[in-house]
């Protein structure tokens, strides 16, 4: 899948044209190490930053010059020296040994074409240029100029600890440049409209608008205030679809519901003999049904209310009835098809992703099979197939305002869809790898995806641009989450770390460790104070969010140089570690009352 503004191949690959003499190249490359390791150390944890792209672009280049045994002795006296985080990229790299391997290998080509970015001061990098510049070294310092973009700021040295917190993406760090657009990360105003009394509240709030004070300690999160936040989109920014009656009722319950407690109780789901292999999940915002996607193709819906999941009547059985009577939505459904599980059929392979609609009205489904299918859930049939992804489809997430659904996947490229368009409205384009999972912003007017090229990118729906860059993880991202103020956004990854991001600084702002295995599911509570992450390792994991974003130094130093300094401990933010027996965590859900659900399939190892 070569990505539309890829250049030529054989235009990408001649840049390695103008070479030294292959047999100085493990020279010239130890000289470089040697240099670096002798430095000073608050310029070599920086300089440091060379020694990867330098390798890997110094063996591509005796490679494509078919200097296969010297390419060979290069890589096994050097490959030993690059970070841990590096180790499938340098295993991929370590099967091209041939120029024509290099010319279908996209892993390859993404190196070649996407400059490398470090991030290193104006001192070190004068040091850098002085020492290659008296060595006459000038094949290093063609392929720095060449291959690689130093991002030069001004200030102190970065420190280890810094740098590896930030590094270990397919193509480096971000530039400090790709940071900076402004990002509309406010919630938009909620529509007015009172919620109606219950009885027992009526004896001591007759006043009126008191009801509303319902929720304390509600306000200093802004979500249901008045006021416009100075940090929202302009309502019209993009079309949002009008709120139905039915929305507003639903608001007001979800209002009435909510409840403050301490810790959350987790009522965990788990799918027994699921042979069938379930690999998505996803629960209504009421809590009211669960779905599971299968490796057998199969999309299955639970209720997990005593209501049980009813179909619409046929269209002779709907002629018949009065269309004035109060009870009219009961009468459409059919008593006949009423049962606790309802079977899906019409993917060709595994599905990866699920998405209710926030009107539970419907339900996305992502598979291998390249398409993403729209289900009705008053009917229980597939409504529409989108194919635009000619290969898995690995994640799809419907708005929170509904209409809108976003999916990702295999073909390295995010697509934004509405549901009456058989076309995507966007595509979002820039990763160097597979899409491996997408999040809409609580405002809907920004995209979030994680992907196996170690980054997570936020994407201007309006526009399709791309506003932030994330490095920093070591491993493939699959999970996302964004906090209920739409200020900060957690990923997850295979590398068993959660961090956190500030969106508006575009800054990393915490880490969290204590996973062993990949975190597959990441949710925030609905006040945004506790921050639920589930992983591979059989655990859910709570922790304090309040604790990890308060007073952050988000002056303009930091903001300039990209630093921030990560508290070593994030066990004083652990609020508790949950096992399952033999359950591996693949989704989180809070319901409207702070109950915690969780939910994965038993696996018998």
């Amino acid at each position: 899948v070569v990505v539309e503004d890829q250049p030529d191949v054989s235009a990408v690959l001649s840049a390695y044209n103008q070479q030294g003499d292959p047999t100085l190249y493990e020279e010239y490359y130890s000289g470089l190490k040697n240099f670096i390791e002798c430095s000073l150390d608050c310029h070599r944890a920086e300089l440091s930053q060379l020694f990867y792209p330098l390798f890997v672009h110094m063996y591509l280049e005796l490679v494509y010059n078919q200097h296969e045994s010297e390419a060979k002795s290069f890589f096994e006296r050097f490959h030993g020296d690059q970070e841990c985080y590096y180790q499938d990229d340098l295993r991929v790299l370590s099967s091209l040994t041939k120029k024509e391997h290099m010319k279908g290998n996209e892993t390859m080509l993404d190196f070649r074409t996407s400059k490398f970015v470090l991030r290193i001061s104006r001192d070190s990098y004068q040091l850098l240029k002085r020492h290659l510049q008296e060595k006459q070294n000038n094949q290093i310092w063609n392929i720095v100029q060449e291959h690689l973009y130093i991002d030069i700021f001004d200030g102190m040295p970065r420190s280890k600890q810094q740098i590896d917190a930030m590094v270990g993406s397919l193509a480096g760090e971000a530039k400090r440049e790709a940071n900076k657009a402004k990002v509309f990360f406010g919630l938009l105003k909620e529509p007015e409209f009172d919620v109606p009394l219950d009885d027992e509240d009526e004896e001591g709030e007759n006043e009126e608008g008191k009801p509303k004070k319902k929720k304390p300690k509600k306000d200093s999160v802004g979500s249901k205030s008045k006021k416009q936040d100075p940090n929202a989109p302009p309502q019209n920014r993009i079309p949002l679809p009008e709120l139905k009656d039915s929305d507003k009722l639903d608001k007001v319950m979800n209002m009435k519901e909510a409840a403050r407690q301490c810790l959350p109780s987790i009522c965990f789901y788990t799918f027994l003999n699921a042979y069938q292999g379930l690999t998505a999940v996803d629960i209504t915002d009421d809590s009211s049904m669960i779905v599971g996607g299968f490796a057998d193709s199969t999309v299955r819906v639970w209720s997990v209310t005593p209501k049980k999941l009813r179909s619409v009547k046929t269209a002779a059985d709907l002629s018949l009835i009065d269309k004035e009577s109060d009870d009219v939505l009961e009468r459409i459904m059919d008593e006949k098809t009423a049962s606790e599980l309802k079977i899906l059929y019409g993917h060709s392979g595994p599905v990866y992703g699920t998405s209710f609609s926030p009107d539970r009205n419907y339900l996305l489904s992502c598979s291998e099979d390249g398409t993403v299918r729209l289900w009705s859930l008053q009917t229980f049939t597939c409504l529409v197939g989108y194919k635009g992804h000619n290969y898995p489809v690995w994640d799809t997430q419907f708005s929170p305002y509904g209409y809108y659904f976003v999916s990702g996947g295999h073909d390295r490229v995010a697509r934004l869809w509405a549901t009456d368009h058989y076309q995507p409205l966007r595509i979002f384009a820039g990763h160097l790898a597979d899409v491996t999972c997408t999040r809409f912003h609580p405002n809907s007017n920004y995209i979030a995806t994680g992907s196996a090229d170690r980054t997570v990118r936020l994407w201007d729906v309006l526009n399709g641009n791309c506003v932030r860059i994330f490095t920093g993880h070591k491993g493939p991202i699959h999970s996302l989450a964004f906090s209920p103020n739409g200020r900060f956004l957690a990923t997850g990854a295979t590398d068993g770390r959660v961090l956190l991001w500030d969106i508006g600084h575009g800054l990393m702002v915490g880490e969290l460790k204590g996973h062993t295995d990949t975190i597959y599911a990441l949710r925030f509570s609905r006040d945004g104070e506790i921050l639920a992450s589930g992983s591979m390792d059989n655990t859910v994991r709570l922790w304090d969010a309040v604790k990890a974003f308060e007073d952050l130094e988000t002056d303009d130093f930091t903001t300039a140089t990209g630093h921030i300094n990560l508290p070593e401990n994030s066990q004083d933010l652990l609020l508790g570690t949950y096992m399952t027996k033999s359950t591996p965590v693949v989704h989180l859900h809070f319901t409207r009352r702070n109950l915690l659900l969780a939910a994965g399939a038993y696996s018998s190892q």
